[in-house]
């Protein structure tokens, strides 16, 4: 028996951030419809050879333990610098006060954790839509 409906067996899953924590707040503010996009380091799909996101492709959101909790759709997908990330972008994250400052810093230092940060650093900036919310079952929603 699959963990996601069978229309979407098959689908590439992926979850927010890099660490447990940050992939549950990640994933409640989607769940919560406060974020829209999201963005990823270029040299982090070229090293891990991610595949590159595709409008209209389809993909499964997992939250740190690896269960499915929804369905999305890219619905937009452009490699551009950090410094050229705008303020319209930024709230779209979702994250802290939305603004464009609180953007710039919590991402600078994610990529600084991550070991590589320069403004003119390239990321893909992916945009998307929760197409549907998955149920946790409620023995593990329990535990």
């Amino acid at each position: 028996m699959s963990d996601v409906p069978a229309k979407y067996e098959g689908l590439l899953r992926w979850a927010f951030g890099n660490t447990a924590a940050l992939a549950d707040e990640l994933l409640a503010l989607v769940l919560a419809g406060k974020k829209s996009a999201t963005c990823s380091a270029l040299w982090k799909y070229e090293s891990e050879h991610w595949p590159m996101p595709q409008a209209g492709e389809l993909s499964i959101v997992v939250d740190s333990a690896k269960r499915p909790r929804c369905i999305v759709e890219t619905t937009g997908v452009e490699i551009k610098r950090f410094d050229e990330v705008d303020a319209e972008f930024a709230h779209d994250e979702g994250e802290g006060d939305q603004s464009h400052e609180h953007w710039r810093a919590v991402h600078e230092a994610f990529f600084r954790g991550e070991g590589r940060f320069s403004p003119d650093m390239m990321l893909v900036c992916e945009r998307f839509r929760v197409v549907e919310k998955l149920p946790v079952p409620v023995e593990e929603a329990v535990s």
